[in-house]
């Protein structure tokens, strides 16, 4: 038994090396160096890993866009490369409180823990807004991760999370985007790939 545990616990580190390989990869091949702070968005995963000093330190299911991958504005599609917070909005909005604007107007949502779908993409709880660090790739003309309003959000269809639904935002839980918005600062650096 002790040896069954003792395998797992080496898969799972491996793992996750392999995770932070990957990240520290792409820095350096994108920008030439490593970030001390990161969040990795897993696509194939979904997940979000919160990387500190080369240690995942927070494992969070996540909901990427429904229609995949892609940059173009309008697209509906979750843009990858590298990002950072450009800002953080709902520090006071109340968990399962629904945003418009980035507002908080005293509506609080219903959630859903099946798949069903609200009738509007209720972003709920925190917001982190991205904004795109790669010229060409997530930042530019008609493919600019701030200007496509590309956030890390609440959600009100919490029965999706670990499935692609979103309309090209980041969606998760909403005490999970709470827990996270509370670690993370301005600028910090968010990853999303394949």
């Amino acid at each position: 038994m002790v040896q069954i545990i003792l395998s797992f616990i080496m898969i799972f580190c491996s793992i996750n090396d392999d995770i932070v390989e990957k990240v520290n990869q792409y820095c350096i091949d994108k920008k030439g160096t490593t970030y001390s702070e990161i969040l990795f968005v897993s696509i194939r995963l979904q997940k979000l890993f919160h990387i500190e000093n080369n240690s995942i330190i927070g494992e969070y299911p996540i909901s990427s866009a429904k229609k995949g991958v892609g940059n173009q504005k309008n697209s509906d599609k979750t843009p990858l490369g590298l990002h950072s917070i450009k800002e953080k909005h709902g520090a006071e909005t109340p968990l399962n409180g629904k945003m418009i604007g980035r507002i908080f107007y005293g509506h609080i949502a219903t959630i859903y823990s099946d798949t069903t779908s609200s009738k509007t993409d209720d972003i709920t709880s925190r917001i982190l807004w991205l904004s795109g660090g790669e010229k060409g790739v997530n930042k530019g003309e008609n493919i600019d991760s701030y200007q496509r309003y590309i956030y890390i959000h609440g959600t009100s269809e919490e029965g999706k999370i670990g499935t692609p639904a979103s309309h090209g935002c980041i969606r998760m839980t909403n005490k999970d985007i709470i827990k996270l918005f509370s670690l993370v600062k301005l600028n910090t650096k968010v990853l999303i790939l394949e």
